[in-house]
């Protein structure tokens, strides 16, 4: 089943509006009319306040102390400072947040105006995720990001100022015209900064981005033809996490990095199964089967359409995961972190019948040299993390047939080291 830490909640919301569509993103993001903005916000309260009743109808427990918040984007500092102030106020009074909560808020470089900042502090706030993804000014721009390293690095010294340490950077191996020494420069200013959490991601283009559609089409609007090859971006990842662990930033989940005591608790909470409650365009949620003896969780997802999320008119999809599924998501989600995944502990939770099936899969694995076990503990190598999307498959497909295609159950929080919302 679902573990449970105190019986706490975890909460995501959503703001989708963004300044401009960066080039190789296919999140459900858009440039939007400030007039909407207020339209959603009021649809975020509705969620908010109907959460109880929502989870009441749907069959699921629904923790109300919540010790993680995480506002993601888009861009969230779009919101005017009263819609933010509104809507933390809301949070407040339908769940019990806890003193110490973790809570984040993502933000663009030079999209942070003092009056969103004072609401952010107001609101609790005390962890920011600056979405950088170059310090290189031109990659940057060419990739549809407004910012440039001078901006970056001001916010950092105005979200300090304000109070807030807990600083993360985000970067992208793998941009458009991004070369080994403009990549070992971003790191160096990274480094350079004091931030004590960064994310490095592998660029992985789609058709449903603009780069993606241009790399299919030959098209060069965009500088498609400029993306180092995919052996180039895995030996920039590599660098990354060298150059970022002799820094004191030490690696704890495939794409994140932190020092001591600042790893991302939200994030930890998908890897580790806890309970979380998705608001907003496009998210998802886990919980926990309310009925007497229920080994299920919920799994519910909202829509990706923001005209059908403003008029209301469509539920979120729900899917029950029996045990055998949830046992699948314990190992594809656990090997994302360097500690990997504790054999007791799934043994003990699922059975030592159900586990085995996975033993042996681990054992072929370590043979080629994509896991590593000390009898207790399986984990990823260096290697593994490298080719994780193959790895993490192998324990999607447990209990299919040879040739049955695995569908990912919540793609946000489960894929590998790839562009992916953290």
């Amino acid at each position: 089943m679902l573990r449970v830490h105190n019986n706490s909640l975890g909460i995501y919301i959503a703001v989708p509006f963004c300044r401009s569509k960066c080039t190789y993103c296919n999140f459900a993001s858009g440039v939007y009319s400030a007039g909407e903005h207020e339209r959603y916000v009021r649809r975020l309260i509705d969620d908010l306040t109907g959460a109880g009743a929502w989870a009441s109808h749907t069959g699921v427990d629904l923790p109300r102390t919540v010790d993680t918040v995480y506002l993601g984007g888009g861009t969230p500092t779009l919101l005017a400072p009263e819609l933010i102030r509104q809507l933390f106020g809301v949070l407040r009074t339908v769940f019990d947040v806890d003193n110490g909560a973790e809570i984040t808020v993502e933000c663009a470089p030079g999209q942070v105006p003092d009056a969103t900042l004072d609401a952010l502090a107001e609101g609790g706030v005390n962890r920011v995720s600056l979405g950088v993804q170059s310090f290189m000014d031109r990659e940057a721009r060419e990739t549809g990001r407004l910012h440039n390293r001078a901006v970056v690095l001001e916010d950092l010294r105005r979200l300090r100022t304000a109070g807030i340490e807990n600083l993360n950077v985000d970067l992208i191996a793998g941009l458009p015209g991004q070369t080994f020494p403009s990549w070992e420069e971003s790191l160096q200013v990274l480094i350079d900064s004091g931030v004590p959490h960064a994310s490095v991601y592998m660029l992985e283009v789609d058709e449903d981005s603009r780069l993606g559609r241009e790399m299919l089409s030959g098209g060069a609007r965009y500088h498609a033809g400029l993306v180092p090859t995919d052996d180039a971006i895995a030996r920039m990842y590599e660098t990354a996490i060298e150059r970022l662990e002799s820094a004191g930033l030490a690696q704890y989940e495939i794409s994140n990095f932190g020092r001591a005591g600042f790893a991302s608790q939200h994030n930890l909470r998908y890897w580790k199964r806890r309970p979380y409650l998705g608001v907003g365009l496009d998210t998802s949620s886990a919980l926990r089967a309310s009925a007497p003896s229920s080994d299920f969780v919920v799994r519910a997802t909202t829509t990706d359409d923001l005209k059908a999320y403003l008029d209301g008119g469509e539920d979120a999809e729900t899917a029950r995961l029996s045990p055998d599924q949830q046992h699948e998501e314990a190992w594809f989600l656990g090997l994302r972190l360097n500690a990997g995944v504790e054999i007791a502990d799934l043994e003990e939770e699922f059975g030592r019948d159900t586990v085995s099936p996975a033993l042996d899969v681990a054992a072929r694995l370590e043979a080629d040299g994509l896991l590593v076990s000390d009898g207790r503990k399986i984990r990823l190598t260096e290697r593994g993390r490298l080719l994780s999307n193959d790895v993490l498959q192998e324990y999607r497909l447990l209990r299919r047939p040879p040739g049955c295609a695995a569908r990912e159950s919540f793609s946000q929080q489960a894929s590998s080291p790839r562009l992916v919302r953290m």
